[in-house]
């Protein structure tokens, strides 16, 4: 099975990007399951009905989500009717609507798509480690093709789970940061993993950010209100991975970048 996972989608100018190269990327891949980061596709805060639905018709299979999940009040009107939709598992489960964990059946196989978020600098939520375990025994009951949407802030949170995971799941990929780091490897145990693949959308920003603000802030250490950047060069941060179907451990994980300095050549 292969896989494309498109990092975290930002603002307009992020679905942008979106509809413009997601077509391209799974005619060049062909992809058996496409996976995209959603959380910040509306104007960088969480996600609408019609951004979700944009987003598949523009070649998602499966929208993850993360810690802004809930910042646009539209997803408590339609989350638990989104069946290609999932949120971090290790939310509270008896409070919180969604699911963090669907399942893709490609021909006679099928993936498990697990959502999780980290807890070191981010809201203090249930332990992903131990929610980890019990979504991966539940997992192997129906597949041994598991890929694992990590989004956590520190690298060594990102790390720990991956190496903790090493051998039990096929992929530990993370999200969260918006900038794609280059450590993408195979781990011992079969694991593909890659610390985060990066955000998809204003290039010129600061994470997607006007720059000007996250200068000012860093500069007074006072508030500073952020606006995404809607206009201007985009970016597209993925990765794909190759894995076994049979045993579930991966082949390759590729990391890419579409943008000025590294453009769409067909």
């Amino acid at each position: 099975m292969r896989i494309l996972f498109v990092g975290d989608v930002v603002g307009s100018l992020g679905r942008k990007m979106v509809a413009e190269y997601l077509p391209r990327l799974k005619q060049r891949y062909r992809p058996q399951v496409t996976i995209v980061n959603g959380e910040n596709a509306a104007a960088g805060r969480g996600i609408t009905e019609k951004i979700y639905k944009k987003l598949l018709q523009d070649g998602a299979d499966v929208v993850t989500l993360g810690n802004h999940a809930w910042d646009n009040r539209d997803i408590f009107n339609f989350i638990d009717t989104a069946p290609k939709m999932v949120r971090p598992a290790n939310f509270p489960v008896a409070s919180t609507p969604g699911q963090g964990i669907v399942y893709v059946k490609v021909n006679q196989v099928e993936l498990a798509v697990i959502n999780l978020q980290g807890r070191t600098f981010m809201t203090a939520i249930d332990d992903p480690f131990e929610k980890i375990s019990e979504l991966v025994a539940e997992a192997k009951e129906r597949t041994p093709l598991i890929f694992i949407d990590f989004h956590a802030e520190t690298t060594s949170e990102k790390q720990a789970m991956g190496w903790y995971l090493d051998g039990q799941v096929s992929a530990v990929v993370g999200t969260h940061t918006h900038v794609q780091t280059s450590d993408a490897r195979i781990l011992p145990g079969g694991t593909a993993y890659l610390t985060d693949v990066g955000m998809t959308g204003p290039y010129d920003g600061i994470l997607g950010m006007q720059r000007e603000a996250v200068i000012g802030k860093f500069q007074t250490a006072l508030p500073h209100r952020f606006e995404v950047v809607e206009e201007g060069r985009g970016l597209v941060s993925y990765c794909v991975i190759e894995l076994d179907d049979q045993t579930g451990q991966a082949k390759s994980i590729t990391p890419g970048l579409i943008n000025a300095d590294h453009p769409w050549r067909d």
